[in-house]
């Protein structure tokens, strides 16, 4: 658990400053800053391996998450950045990630 323990920090420290990027943002105002979406793309990213090097026991312990789905998207911002949905970039972050962050604080612990 304990390399686990140093990826879902991290997971939470990603998710924490795309929380920060766009806290109190529009949909139209994310859709018309490069400097935001570069920053959430980017911390996605690294977001998104991490969950890579998670071990399958820890992924097992939360099944509603698609992790496979995760990896995925990482592959997608990656190796198809000029194909990227900013749409979709902005309903994850909006839907998807206080879900990714739930999983993690409940894999972490009360304790870390």
């Amino acid at each position: 658990m304990k390399d686990d323990k140093l990826y879902l920090i991290h997971i939470g420290e990603c998710i924490d400053r795309i929380e920060a990027y766009t806290q109190g943002m529009a949909k139209e105002a994310f859709l018309a800053s490069s400097l935001v979406q570069d920053a959430v793309i980017r911390n996605l990213q690294t977001m998104a391996e991490s969950t890579q090097r998670l071990s399958a026991r820890a992924k097992e312990g939360q099944p509603g998450i698609d992790w496979y789905k995760i990896a995925g998207f990482r592959n997608i911002l990656v190796h198809d950045y000029l194909g990227v949905d900013l749409a979709k970039v902005w309903n994850i972050v909006q839907n998807d990630l206080p879900v990714l962050k739930s999983a993690v604080s409940e894999m972490l612990g009360p304790n870390w």
